[in-house]
């Protein structure tokens, strides 16, 4: 099937759809985007994605072409349109096309912002054969730009570090600046010792994680005691366990770190209970 995809206000079938060769977020890479997961025919954690989505074109000095109710339309008819059960949307918003390539931000009254949007469908999305082994990671220098907590298309080095984990043989890669664990390539990061969770605090460093959010609320909701707080390579090789969040992986079990195994190589009984918890809230509350 030709999947329908939504650009600048019209519903095409994607091989109609067309983005302009000036478009800043081919140029610069000048745009941001959300990714919403799909379970069961409806959206999961909108309203926190559409918040960070406000949030990161604030941070851009970039105008919403669409308010938040046309937003939640838009993702809605693309679920119908492509049948989608589960699987994810993908939104993004750039700067727009001016008429020529300029560093110079172009007016947003004269040019107005790209939107595109797009679904995938991913059957059995929440049944993940890898949830249930867990994944290998590595470790690699943190090289990217100081303001991970806006979430860009400036995707280039986290793709890299996919492709070193796996001519590695593993899943995915952490990043580690000045000698703490940042987030993975597209994950955020967390370790459990002794019971307790530790993940690093919000700041600048890392993407501010919609599933990390809701997480964490559900973990101290079940009495789990949470840390936030940097942790190094060397302390995540020690612990109990460790597992990532996402949106499109949910509470995803990691099994070993550098070579270094946890748990026997298995998933911990922390991370699963999560997953189980998070997969069961986020579904009553999907929309």
């Amino acid at each position: 099937m030709n999947r329908t995809v939504y650009v600048n206000g019209e519903y095409l079938p994607e091989d109609q759809a067309r983005v302009s060769v000036f478009d800043r977020g081919f140029l610069f890479a000048d745009g941001v985007y959300e990714v919403t997961s799909v379970l069961g025919g409806k959206l999961i954690d909108f309203e926190g994605h559409s918040a960070r989505l406000t949030r990161s074109l604030g941070e851009l000095d970039m105008v919403s072409p669409v308010s938040h109710e046309d937003l939640l339309q838009i993702h809605r008819e693309l679920v119908t349109r492509n049948e989608i059960t589960d699987g994810l949307v993908y939104l993004q918003i750039t700067r727009g096309a001016a008429a020529d390539r300029d560093f110079v931000f172009p007016d947003p009254d004269q040019v107005p912002s790209t939107l595109v949007l797009f679904t995938q469908s991913k059957p059995g999305l929440a049944d993940s054969p890898q949830a249930r082994v867990g994944i290998k990671v590595i470790s690699i220098p943190d090289v990217r730009w100081g303001r991970r907590d806006i979430k860009t298309v400036q995707l280039l080095y986290p793709s890299m570090g996919k492709m070193a984990a796996k001519k590695e043989g593993c899943d995915d890669a952490w990043l580690v600046e000045d000698g703490e664990v940042t987030e993975g390539t597209s994950n955020n990061a967390y370790i459990v010792k002794g019971g307790k969770i530790v993940t690093r605090h919000l700041s600048n460093d890392i993407l501010h994680g919609i599933t990390r959010a809701a997480v964490l609320r559900f973990a101290r909701e079940a009495q789990m005691e949470v840390e936030e707080r940097a942790f190094t390579i060397a302390e995540a090789q020690g612990a109990d366990e460790a597992f990532v969040t996402s949106a499109s992986t949910f509470v995803m079990p990691v099994v070993e770190i550098d070579g270094v195994k946890l748990g026997g190589g298995t998933p911990g009984p922390v991370a699963l209970r999560l997953r189980e918890i998070y997969l069961e809230e986020s579904r009553k509350s999907a929309v």
